[in-house]
C-alpha cells in the first residue's frame, strides 16, 4: 500500500471538493515552515538558538530567540505565494499584511509560532499552532477587524509538536488527521486518521500552583479529582501537566484527558491565561472534531465573538464527559 502523504491528502481533499487550490496551497507552505522551525528546534544549542531575544511581545511576555526566528520563518514562507491576504501572529501587536509586490489571496492565516517556547532551553516539546480564516467579502486591506470571527469561522485549524519525532496534527472541518515527518524523505505521511477523544477520562493537566487564586466552582472540581476513590467520584485520578499547550493538548488527543488553563484571581483583571484567537480556537475545532469539547467554563469556546487580536480566555477541552461536568459547576456558581 503506498504512502498517502500530507500533499496527497489535500489534494485528494481538492478533488473531493472539501478544500479549494488556495487552501491547499495554504497549508503545505504552513508544514513546510513547521519543517524549518523542526530544524532549528532540533539543533538547540548547537544552532545558537537558545536563550533569550531581550525583547517582549505584545503580551508583556519576554521573547526567546526561537519565537523570534519561527515567526519570522512563518512571515516569509506565506509572503509571496498568493493564497492570503493577512497574518496575525501571537508574536506581533498587529496584523501583518502582505507586501503590495506580492498578489493577495482570499484567506487570513492566524498563529502562535513557537507554543511553549519557556520550556525550550530544558529540552521539552514546544510547538506551532495555527488557525485559518476567510478574509471577510469585499474586504482589501484587512485590519484587526477583518480577523474577529468567531471560531466557527475556521476553515482549518492545526498544530506541530516538536518533540522525539515532529508530527502535524489536522482539521478542515471533516475529523482530525496525524501526519509525521519523515526526516530523510522530507515529507509528512499520515500516521493517523480519524482520531478520537474518549468521552470519558482518569487525567487531567492543569498548574496546581496556582490553586489558592482559582475560583470557587474551580476549586470544588479539582477537590472532587485529589478526593479520587474516596470521595464523590469513586476513582483515582492522574494529573499530567508539561506547561506546553501543544504537547498537554496531544496527549489527550492521543488518548484522552481534560486540559484546563481557568480565571484565576492572581491578576482579576485578566478573563484568562490563553489568547483565544492563537491557541483556544484552533485546539477547540481540533478538539470537537475529534468528539471532544472545549468551553471557557461557561460557554463553547467556538461560539466566543472575538472583541480584540490579543484577548484571553479561560480554557477547558478534552474529554467531553469530563468538560461538560466541569463547565456545570461554573454555570452553576453565576446562576
Amino acid at each position: 500500500m503506498s504512502t498517502i502523504t500530507l500533499s496527497r491528502f489535500l489534494l485528494e481533499q481538492q478533488r473531493e471538493g472539501r478544500i479549494n487550490a488556495d487552501l491547499r496551497l495554504l497549508i503545505e507552505v504552513v508544514a513546510r515552515a513547521c519543517k524549518r522551525i523542526s530544524i532549528a528546534v532540533g539543533k538547540g544549542a548547537l544552532g545558537g538558538v537558545l536563550g533569550s531575544a531581550g525583547t517582549e511581545n505584545v503580551q508583556g511576555e519576554t521573547q526567546k530567540k526561537l519565537d523570534v526566528l519561527s515567526n519570522e520563518i512563518l512571515l516569509e514562507a506565506n509572503a509571496w505565494g498568493g493564497h492570503l491576504a493577512a497574518l496575525a501572529s501571537e508574536e506581533m501587536d498587529d496584523p501583518h499584511p502582505i507586501p503590495d509586490r506580492y498578489p493577495k489571496g482570499e484567506y487570513l492565516l492566524v498563529f502562535d509560532p513557537l507554543d511553549g517556547s519557556s520550556n525550550i532551553d530544558v529540552n521539552i516539546s514546544v510547538g506551532t499552532i495555527f488557525s485559518v480564516l476567510r478574509c471577510p467579502e469585499g474586504v482589501k486591506n484587512p485590519d484587526e477587524q477583518a480577523f474577529l470571527q468567531p471560531g466557527t469561522q475556521q476553515v482549518a485549524a492545526g498544530y506541530a509538536v516538536y518533540g522525539s519525532s515532529t508530527v502535524l496534527v489536522l482539521t478542515l472541518g471533516n475529523g482530525v488527521y496525524q501526519f509525521t515527518l519523515d526526516r530523510e524523505q522530507g515529507n509528512f505521511p499520515l500516521t493517523q486518521a480519524n482520531m478520537r477523544i474518549p468521552e470519558d477520562t482518569s487525567e487531567f493537566a492543569i498548574n496546581m500552583s496556582n490553586m489558592r487564586h482559582w475560583e470557587a466552582p474551580m476549586r470544588r472540581y479539582i477537590d472532587e479529582l485529589l478526593a479520587g476513590r474516596t470521595g464523590v467520584r469513586g476513582r483515582d485520578f492522574n494529573m499530567r501537566w508539561v506547561a506546553s499547550m501543544v504537547a498537554d493538548v496531544h496527549r489527550i488527543l492521543t488518548r484522552g484527558g481534560l486540559f484546563i488553563y481557568p480565571r484565576d484571581l492572581k491578576d482579576a483583571s485578566k478573563p484568562g491565561k490563553l489568547r483565544l484567537m492563537y491557541e483556544a480556537n484552533p485546539m477547540a475545532f481540533i478538539v470537537e472534531q475529534a468528539g471532544g469539547a472545549a468551553t471557557t467554563g461557561l460557554e463553547r469556546i467556538l461560539d466566543v465573538r472575538p472583541t480584540a487580536l490579543h484577548q484571553r480566555v479561560p480554557v477547558f477541552l478534552g474529554s467531553k464527559n469530563e468538560v461538560e461536568r466541569v463547565t456545570a459547576y461554573h454555570r452553576e456558581a453565576v446562576a
